[in-house]
């Protein structure tokens, strides 16, 4: 069963591997790759924000901004045809195809 996590706003998924008996978490939505894992839940929570701390003091080490989760944007790789078909919505509506995805993902995620 895969949960998530969140710990300064940063969030990661977690599963249970049987095979090494084991919990194990990744840090989603950053560009960094972040893991870590635990022998308990309690051990996998203490892990995921000893490893958000050290990203973010490994960052200011650095000088760098730490990544932030969720910039915004993402690419979206669709047919040519729905391309046109979804330009042709947003002018008909008279608003961007940006805001037409926006608007489309939005109304989908409050039913899911």
């Amino acid at each position: 069963m895969n949960t998530l996590m969140e710990y300064k706003g940063y969030h990661a998924k977690t599963y249970f591997d049987a095979d090494d008996k084991i919990f194990v978490g990744e840090v989603i939505g950053i560009r960094d790759s972040l893991n870590f894992h635990g022998y308990s839940p309690d051990e996998l929570e203490r892990m995921f924000h000893q490893s958000i701390d050290n990203y973010l003091d490994y960052c200011k080490e650095l000088g760098v901004e730490p990544d932030k989760e969720y910039r915004g944007m993402f690419n979206v790789r669709i047919s040519p045809e729905l391309h046109r078909l979804a330009a042709l919505e947003a002018a008909n509506r008279n608003i961007t195809l940006n805001q037409l995805v926006s608007d489309i993902l939005a109304s989908a995620l409050q039913q899911a």
